[in-house]
């Protein structure tokens, strides 16, 4: 192919973008131009994919982590096949069209992860490596291998100055992520001028002291961003290829300034812009058919590769029919056939266990039975109980490891852990102190937007932690996570609530599950004389239903507390009161019931009702009323033994009753 043909494609990458954002009248022009040539060599000459099948599970996974650059993301995408029609480009950043501001999982096909919150995409490429890492070591044979392919990304200055970034690098280096190649845009552009003003870092010696591979290279000369991959797939480390480029690329007066970063160009720039770079100044959303032809190749090239590979597939499930058949479990996210009947019931026990410990039994039985569950914690795996026994350690000399050592990287780990669950392959779960969600928080809220089912252990629940103190006391935290769409928050209220919230979040395929677990012993309830446990994966159940036809009173508590509101119901019962309890595990699963089940468990002519947990009361109100009173704490904990902090801060069955009398009056 001529040089000429090569760079006029390039040209139309830039002028897609350019002319996109200038019809939305909003966008990041700047940045498309400048990668167009990095990014025209990595899908031409490099990326494994088929669009016609974006879902094939040996694609390369490319992840445009400077997600403000998403025109050059859906340029690519239109001009190589997918279903990303021109109209579509017209229609950028518009109501109803599948090219938003910012790249969106399951809306744009093509498109392998939400990104726009910086680093965000960084973190979740080092998941995706982790899960194909894991996969080939598990089912490749030295003949015949079924999973081979890398993790790419286009990074910013912008991603590398966040915080996640940093974790996430070292986590990837640490483990020696050799097919994880990066395309650094150095343009030193950000939002407010030169990168000079806050960003003065040596980038190659920080990503070197990581362990990653790197180079620094013209961004603009296609021979030397070519030579650069290819020496970047033959490192047995991650590779970072530093690109200098210039943002606004062919803009004769915004081109290497902020001007050209985040807002459209003008007509009168565009058009100076397109004549610069050789297009016609009279066309908007130009392709030439020898340009569209050229990039088109990509679907008769992905096909082929495709059909190979399921060659290659077939003759391998001859050979090894039963790792053939788990590799197509793993890839499905297919469970076991009854699976739920290895999950273990626990007996009545006054003492109990924590739910956490409860946790920990749960996961090593699920853990022998679906063989793609792999997971760990942010270096709390004692505390959070989240270590599978016998199932190795996930290291470089050992890939097909399920336990993995996230270090103190609670930020990278839940971003790895949504990158785990979009490649395919594998459940994945991650541990910490529910006080240090707010470091997961911007994963969790990506898990929700874009369906992930990951799985988040978060232990440590309540003023229940005792002498730690309020540091580490979780507060505001719950009311805060039931706040975001689409998550399940499940706080179970003894061991064999806590197996069905495991239940709950293994076969959730359609947004992450968060597991809420105490520090301290929790009585396992009679459940001969109480509901059973399996009612709670309706999200909330009548755990103690009253004689009469209505009850006078509701009590309705999550974890901890129902043991709490259970005794109380006891007393005020036996002083003659009708009394209802309530266990709300998970109101996100109780939202998605009937009325006509949510109005049985809370009548609506039932005005008198009491929550108690040991939380914020924010958002309380919205099941106990007008009338009601929602017991909790809205302040911050104190250091002592737990029993302590829950008489001082007045979350006693003395206090329940003392508020219900005063209901009942």
């Amino acid at each position: 192919m001529s040089d000429q043909l090569a760079q006029r494609c390039v040209n139309t990458l830039r002028t897609l973008s350019i002319d996109a954002v200038q019809a939305a009248n909003s966008g990041h022009p700047g940045m498309p131009m400048g990668m167009a040539d990095a990014a025209y060599v990595l899908w031409t000459k490099f990326l494994k994919h088929n669009p016609k099948n974006p879902n094939w599970s040996d694609r390369d996974r490319f992840i445009l982590s400077a997600g403000h650059g998403s025109m050059l993301l859906y340029s690519l995408l239109h001009l190589t096949g997918y279903d990303v029609s021109l109209k579509e480009l017209k229609n950028f950043r518009q109501l109803g069209s599948i090219t938003p501001g910012h790249p969106e999982f399951g809306m744009t096909p093509g498109v392998e992860t939400t990104t726009g919150p910086l680093g965000q995409g960084f973190g979740t490429g080092v998941g995706m490596a982790m899960a194909e890492a894991y996969l080939a070591e598990t089912f490749n044979k030295e003949e015949q291998k079924i999973v081979d392919h890398f993790t790419y990304a286009i990074v910013s200055d912008g991603d590398l100055m966040e915080g996640i970034s940093h974790e996430a690098a070292s986590l990837a280096g640490h483990l020696k992520l050799r097919k994880m190649i990066y395309l650094y845009d150095s343009n030193k552009i950000s939002i407010d001028g030169s990168t000079d003003l806050a960003f003065t870092d040596d980038t190659v010696k920080r990503f070197e002291a990581y362990g990653w591979d790197v180079q620094t290279i013209d961004g603009h000369d296609r021979n030397e961003i070519e030579r650069a991959i290819e020496r970047a797939q033959k490192t047995e480390t991650p590779s970072l290829i530093e690109c200098k480029t210039r943002i606004g690329f062919g803009s004769p007066n915004k081109e290497g300034t902020a001007d050209s970063h985040g807002a459209p160009l003008g007509d009168e720039e565009v058009r100076l812009t397109k004549e610069k770079l050789g297009m016609d100044p009279d066309k908007t959303f130009q392709i030439d058919d020898d340009v569209l032809n050229h990039f088109r190749t990509a679907v008769e090239k992905g096909s082929e590769l495709e059909s190979e590979w399921n060659k290659l597939l077939s003759d391998y499930k001859k050979v090894y029919p039963v790792d053939g058949a788990s590799f197509n479990d793993h890839v499905s996210r297919t469970l076991p056939e009854k699976w739920e009947e290895v999950l273990p019931s626990f007996d009545t026990d006054e003492k109990g266990m924590a739910s956490r410990k409860a946790s920990g039994v749960v996961i090593n039985e699920i853990a022998d039975h679906v063989l793609n569950m792999i997971g760990g914690s942010a270096d709390l795996t004692g505390s959070n109980k989240t270590d599978m026994d016998g199932k190795g350690i996930f290291q470089p000399d050992n890939y097909s490891g399920r336990n993995i050592h996230y270090g103190v990287r609670e930020h990278a780990m839940g971003a790895a852990m949504n990158g785990m669950a979009l490649h395919g392959g594998v459940i994945p779960f991650g541990g910490t102190f529910l006080v240090f969600s707010d470091y997961n928080k911007p994963a969790i809220r990506i898990a929700g937007l874009s369906k992930i089912p990951s799985i988040f252990v978060f232990t440590h629940d309540s003023i229940g932690l005792g002498e730690d103190g309020p540091t580490h006391q979780p507060i505001e935290h719950l009311a805060a996570l039931r706040a975001i769409p689409n998550v399940n928050v499940l706080r179970p209220a003894d061991a064999n609530e806590t197996s069905y919230a495991w239940k709950c979040a293994i076969e959730k395929n359609d947004g992450p599950s968060l597991l809420v677990l105490t520090r301290q012993n929790l009585p396992t309830i009679d459940r001969g004389k109480y509901t059973a446990a399996s009612e709670s994966e309706k999200g909330a159940y009548i755990l103690k239903k009253e004689k009469e036809d209505l009850p006078d009173l509701i009590l309705m508590a999550s974890g901890s507390e129902v043991q709490l509101v259970l005794e109380a119901a006891e007393k005020l019962i036996a002083g003659g009161e009708s009394v209802r309890v309530v266990s709300m595990p998970c109101w996100e699963l109780f939202e998605e019931q009937p009325k006509s089940y949510r109005d049985e468990v809370l009548p609506p002519a039932v005005i008198k009702r009491i929550s108690v947990e040991a939380a914020s009361t924010f958002g309380w109100h919205k099941w106990v009323g007008t009338e009601g009173i929602a017991m909790g704490i809205d302040r911050y904990g104190e250091s002592a033994p737990y029993e302590e902090v829950y008489e001082h801060l007045g979350l006693t069955v003395e206090k329940i009753v003392e508020n219900a009398k005063t209901l009942l009056k």
